[in-house]
């Protein structure tokens, strides 16, 4: 019966993971593919135990029960500017399961053989040793990755900018060549049990400091970039370790995430006009220096700021409104105020939509996130392609909370760090409403002219509280 019945279920299991990630691609499907591709996985966790009866439940239940209320309970308090710290974690903890499992699965097989002086490429063959040493390199680095990634977004390490180690390019390329070294001494010469576990633990110690190594020197700016790769770290540390026991359900899924975030590392890149090796080598989002590491003091002398209820009567009469959301919204927790304060627009019969940048905030996507939490309509969300030709015709804009992605010095200017990078083109709009809480720079470290274009004003003030403020005085009306 299960000789029809396991192949059965991963073969679903493959199709909801398929189906599931083509929903994923737009945002109206996002939440079905999820719970489809959820589905699979169950699909596939029923299917995988089917084959064995020979373990002990008690470890089965008690784990996936303790997992499942462990992350339950992070997901509803997590709040959302610290979403890309817990995906971070996630990526991580994904990457240490595989790691660990193909760490587990070197043991039996030694354990078993503890008596015969064999190296695992004699018995199993280098298939097996390739499957297992990428499983746990890559495992551990990306743990180790996403533990350094998740201590930069959450400001712990260096307050988030670069760790610029010198030399850290050939302590990397050595850290490489030890891990293959290594790798092959396990595989052809490691014949006794003791060795064995010693050069399969070394391989995780010294990969894992390599990844930590990888995401010191990447900054903020970067971060959309790093999380979506480690993301596809994590999926093909899951595949290598499929091969390692041999079970299709973990190839398939795992080569999924792994080629899925290796598409959505490249779209984020393109975003910023960078390549991959430029982001993974590091640098970019430190913040502009003067002499003695101070920060750089802006060159604005042109700003003209004004107050949110200010904005009430060029709202009023306009006709089209984009707010275009970025990390302030989410830092100030400010997405169902947008959402009320648009509510209150549309009543009046004033369009609005909200441009979407593909690096907007700190991971991919989660500006996408952050406003369905606040229930706002999938139609009004824009990618920046299609929404850049209508600011022309934009009677209002406002910014909440965003920089790089809207300083027009990312078109003209040759030698800036975002120089080639697309943006949004909100200073096409006939007028700006500019909501920050100072002229602090971006994660790019640079100052940016819209702020003291013609037709933009600056609102100084929390995300929050200005939208809040701003719908108060619509409602007064």
């Amino acid at each position: 019966m299960n000789e029809i019945a396991v192949p059965l279920c991963y073969l679903l299991a493959a199709v909801a993971f398929i189906v599931g990630l083509k929903m994923m691609s737009t945002v109206k499907g996002a939440r079905r593919g999820n719970a489809m591709a959820a589905l699979g996985m169950a699909i596939a966790i029923v299917g995988t135990l089917a084959q064995r009866v020979d373990f002990d439940w008690t470890w089965i239940v008690a784990g996936a029960a303790v997992g499942s209320l462990l992350g339950g309970w992070l997901a509803y308090r997590v709040p959302m500017t610290a979403m890309p710290e817990f995906v971070a974690m996630f990526n991580g903890l994904g990457g240490l399961a595989s790691a660990l499992v193909a760490l587990c699965d070197l043991l039996h097989w030694s354990e078993r053989t503890k008596d015969v002086e064999l190296t695992p490429a004699s018995a199993l063959g280098w298939t097996w040793v390739i499957a297992l040493v990428l499983s746990l390199a890559i495992g551990t680095i990306t743990f180790t990755g996403s533990m350094a990634a998740w201590l930069k977004l959450s400001g712990k390490v260096n307050k988030g900018e670069p760790v610029l180690l010198p030399g850290r390019h050939a302590i990397n390329v050595a850290l490489g060549v030890v891990v293959v070294a290594v790798s092959i001494w396990l595989g052809g010469f490691a014949a006794s049990h003791g060795v064995q576990t010693g050069a399969a633990i070394a391989i995780a110690v010294v990969a894992g400091l390599l990844g930590w190594l990888l995401v010191l020197p990447i900054g903020g700016a970067d971060m959309p970039v790093v999380i979506s790769l480690l993301n596809s770290y994590s999926g093909v540390a899951a595949a290598t370790t499929g091969f390692v026991l041999k079970n299709d359900a973990l190839i398939i899924s795992g080569a999924l995430v792994g080629a899925s975030g290796l598409i959505l590392t490249q779209i984020m890149c393109k975003a910023m006009n960078r390549s991959l090796g430029n982001v993974i080598a590091g640098g970019f989002g430190q913040t502009s220096s003067g002499a003695g590491g101070e920060k750089k003091k802006s060159s604005y002398t042109k700003v003209k700021s004004c107050s949110a209820e200010d904005t009430v009567a060029i709202l009023e009469s306009a006709r089209s409104v984009i707010f275009v959301p970025g990390y302030g919204l989410a830092v100030s927790q400010g997405q169902h105020a947008i959402r009320e304060l648009a509510d209150l627009l549309e009543a009046k019969g004033i369009q609005c939509r909200y441009a979407i940048h593909p690096v907007a905030g700190r991971m991919p996507g989660h500006m996408n996130v952050l406003l369905a939490e606040a229930n706002v309509p999938y139609e009004q969300l824009v990618e920046m392609d299609a929404i850049n030709p209508t600011f022309k015709e934009t009677d209002v804009v406002i910014v909440v909370g965003a920089n790089d992605v809207v300083n027009p010095v990312a078109r003209n200017q040759v030698g800036s760090p975002i120089y080639g990078m697309p943006i949004l083109d909100v200073d096409q709009a006939r007028t700006i409403f500019v909501i920050k809480r100072s002229l602090s720079p971006g994660f790019a470290g640079i100052d940016n002219p819209l702020f003291e274009a013609d037709n933009a004003l600056m609102i100084f003030a929390d995300a929050k509280e200005a939208l809040l403020q701003m719908a108060a005085g619509f409602k007064g009306k």
